[in-house]
């Protein structure tokens, strides 16, 4: 019997009401893939807008990958990307029970992003504008 994983995956970009920092948010499994993705587009929106605060609104959306193959996309993938910007403020908002993402936190800290998870959006604000 063969199986499959199916990753269906929606995300939306854009600027926050505030105009102050990018707001992309995901529903359905995460994989590096569509991550690459999201990030890439949403960095290339924040460079032509001059905006390097973003909040990832996390909270439909779970991580299924291995730890491998997120360490990978952060020291590989975003380090080799060149609309990513270690300088940019990235808050990750989380749902309270969903421990899927602290991985990608933890290594991304490690390899010089400047990336925090919250799982209160209230926190994560306050933290994109500190």
């Amino acid at each position: 019997m063969l199986t499959a994983n199916f990753f269906v995956m929606n995300y939306t970009i854009k600027v926050s009401d505030t105009g102050d920092y990018i707001l992309i948010t995901v529903d359905g499994n995460v994989n590096p893939e569509i991550a690459m993705e999201y990030t890439a587009k949403s960095h290339k929106l924040g460079n032509e807008l001059g905006i390097m605060k973003f909040l990832v609104d996390l909270r439909n959306a779970r991580n299924v990958e291995m730890l491998g193959d997120n360490y990978n996309f952060v020291t590989q993938d975003l380090a080799d990307h060149q609309r990513v910007d270690r300088r940019a403020k990235v808050a990750l908002l989380v749902s309270k029970e969903d421990h899927s993402h602290d991985f990608i936190e933890t290594v991304s800290r490690n390899s010089g992003h400047n990336v925090t998870l919250f799982r209160s959006l209230k926190k994560a604000l306050k933290h994109l504008r500190s």
